[in-house]
């Protein structure tokens, strides 16, 4: 049998070591050694075909049913929750910026009159909207 560390010394390190390792992953992360565009970009025939296989073997499935919902609710309500402010607030630049051509398209559609509350004709308010916010996507994906 190998000699190895017990699991609880391994992670226990782990955690210690990771820890306190965050100057060196920003350090890391600040001065690649690869671009870190051009090497995705490199990767993806691996990825597409990692997502392949991943889809044939069910494994997204197989994923969620191991994680279970306890370890989702753990997860979202602890290092989630305490992480969803601090991130939403530093985001918003970001967001503003990536929400503003939506915005514009919305902005610049001439929709149909409101009806009546209820009135099926409403939906054609919606339908206008969403075709427009499709084709804003599109052509942003294709640019």
């Amino acid at each position: 049998m190998a000699a190895i560390k017990s699991l609880d010394k391994i992670a226990s390190k782990f955690v210690r070591v990771a820890s306190g390792s965050a100057e060196s992953y920003r350090e890391g992360v600040s001065n690649p050694r690869v671009s870190w565009s051009a090497a995705a970009r490199a990767a993806e025939p691996n990825y597409d075909q990692g997502v392949t296989a991943a889809i044939g073997r069910k494994a997204y499935g197989k994923g969620v049913t191991k994680a279970g919902d306890q370890k989702q609710l753990l997860a979202a309500a602890g290092k989630g929750a305490t992480r969803f402010g601090p991130g939403a607030a530093e985001a918003g630049p970001a967001y503003q910026a990536g929400f503003a051509p939506y915005h514009a398209a919305i902005g610049a559609l001439i929709l149909p009159p409101r009806r009546a509350r209820r009135d099926p004709s409403n939906l054609q308010r919606v339908t206008a909207i969403a075709t427009r916010l499709g084709q804003v996507k599109e052509a942003m994906s294709k640019a």
